[in-house]
């Protein structure tokens, strides 16, 4: 049987979601969990790869047993098992096929930037000194849907066939003492994210004009593109997958 598990985690102690040969992932302390209460080898896939240190709201992940258990004593048992920082949300049967990464819709996630100094945010928020102009911000970001190749926000050496990403939602909005950054899309390149921040930061610092986001993105450069923020303050939010997977 195959199944989903929803899970929440902070990111700040993991090299990322996926299993690295030499430091601890979200995945692997997933995989032991699962395992030793099953009692069985169980492998995982996620709906992504969250780099070292980004944070997930809502992640999901599916594997396969052939044990039979009671979905509410498992995630109680899990979420006693797992670390702090990990804990299980849901856990339900999909369809044989039904695959986390190649079935989702879309992907959401939110980039938060202190723009005062808070000694009880400096793990989840990126702190800016200078001032940023907020409406430089929704010009540019505006430009992003314009688009749907975003290679020059692309880690390079990444093995994609495509850097085409079809962004359905980029916005900010200021929240007490800080701005946020939500963007949706059905997919993300390797460091899209944080790159795409850095850049929009760069404009709105007034290093970079709004319109030379267009230049930037027709480069389809990396280095065109402007700094990586830092990975503590990006979360992702959301996943969305169609109703018909579930059984």
């Amino acid at each position: 049987m195959r199944y989903f598990i929803e899970l929440s985690y902070n990111g700040k102690a993991y090299h990322g979601w996926q299993i690295q040969p030499n430091a601890i992932a979200v995945q692997e302390v997933l995989e032991k969990a699962l395992s030793t209460l099953l009692k069985e080898k169980i492998a995982t896939m996620g709906a992504g790869r969250t780099d070292a240190g980004v944070h997930a709201m809502q992640m999901f992940a599916h594997f396969e047993t052939h044990v039979i258990f009671e979905i509410e004593t498992l995630i109680f048992k899990l979420n006693s098992f797992l670390p702090e920082d990990i804990a299980i949300k849901d856990l339900f049967k999909v369809k044989p096929e039904a695959h986390t990464r190649f079935d989702a819709l879309s992907r959401t996630y939110l980039y938060r930037i202190a723009v005062e100094k808070n000694p009880f945010n400096t793990n989840q928020a990126f702190y800016v000194k200078h001032k940023i102009d907020a409406v430089k911000l929704k010009e540019a970001t505006k430009i992003l849907l314009e688009y749907k190749d975003f290679q020059c926000f692309s880690k390079s050496n990444t093995d994609v066939k495509t850097y085409n990403c079809n962004i359905m939602k980029a916005e900010w909005l200021l929240v007490e003492n800080e701005l946020q950054f939500t963007i949706k899309a059905d997919r993300f390149l390797r460091n899209m994210v944080r790159a795409i921040v850095g850049t929009l930061i760069n404009i709105g610092l007034g290093k970079l004009e709004v319109a030379a986001l267009h230049d930037i993105i027709k480069s389809k450069n990396r280095s065109e593109a402007g700094f990586s923020v830092p990975a503590h303050a990006l979360y992702l939010t959301e996943v969305v997958y169609p109703e018909h997977i579930k059984l």
